[in-house]
């Protein structure tokens, strides 16, 4: 074999080993991204449950804990009140409006169906005379499906529903019946959380087996005015790339709230 045909076997050889490097690096990058978007992902669930049972804790007790024990507790055993807000607007002699506003407690639920599930109210979007529902009650819908038909000017009109959720409750609406703009039709119920959570592993990361999410809330005074503040963040980030110092709020670990403004917003939204 001459030298030129060694040289050109040992380039062929490089270039092959170069290929098949390059090929398992950009495969090995891929895989670490999507690994890292599926921990994140996970992570981020998981703060989003945790917000959403503080500011439950927060409305009853009027204040977040950064007690894991008792938050735990508040959602395995606590009660949250139903609230109903109405409006009445009254023409003052002068001809203006004036609106009063009216709360009243209609009962308790179990703080874990206010946390782990939300209802949507689906009312009717127009006037117009009651045509039929094309849903039916236990029937699970998905926004932008087909939820009842109203006569508007002669013709008939399917109107979609806003929101995804299982059909819990139908109004006693008959066909032919004539409805107001907001007169309510259904009731949704949408699953956010899974109810099975393990809320023994509340406080710990996705991920890991002893890394608890650092939780912190307090009663700070804003000129005068004493107000709550929560911040709860993942202090070791799958992503080594989030820093503390970082320029950009959503490349710093994943969090919600904030120790010194009154938020709950989390940094990946």
């Amino acid at each position: 074999m001459n030298v030129t045909k060694i040289v050109s076997l040992i380039l062929f050889i490089c270039s092959v080993s170069l290929a098949v490097y390059l090929t398992r690096d950009i495969t090995t990058k891929i895989e670490a991204k999507e690994r890292i978007a599926s921990q994140e992902a996970a992570v981020i669930y998981k703060l989003q449950l945790i917000r959403e049972a503080e500011t439950a804790y927060q409305e009853v007790n009027g204040k977040y804990t950064s007690d894991w024990d008792k938050l735990a507790d508040f959602i395995k055993n606590g009660q949250f009140p139903i609230i109903e807000r109405k409006e009445e607007i009254f023409t003052l002699a002068y001809g203006a409006d004036s609106t009063v506003v009216t709360y009243d407690t209609l009962g308790m639920i179990p703080a874990k169906e206010r946390i782990f599930y939300e209802t949507h109210n689906v009312t009717a979007a127009n006037h117009g005379i009651f045509v039929k529902f094309v849903a039916k009650l236990g029937d699970q819908v998905t926004k932008n499906s087909s939820a009842y038909v109203l006569k508007q000017e002669g013709k008939n009109s399917t109107h979609k529903f806003r929101d995804n959720g299982k059909v819990v409750k139908i109004e006693d609406v008959k066909p032919g019946q004539e409805l107001n703009k907001g007169d309510l039709l259904m009731t949704l119920e949408e699953t956010r959380f899974n109810p099975n959570t393990d809320l023994s592993k509340l406080a710990y990361v996705p991920g890991y087996e002893d890394v608890k999410f650092e939780i912190y809330a307090a009663q700070l005074d804003k000129n005068g005015t004493a107000v709550n503040v929560i911040e709860v963040k993942n202090p070791q980030p799958f992503d080594e790339t989030r820093k503390e110092d970082a320029d950009s709020k959503n490349r710093r670990p994943l969090r919600f709230g904030s120790r010194t403004d009154v938020t709950t917003s989390g940094n990946w939204e």
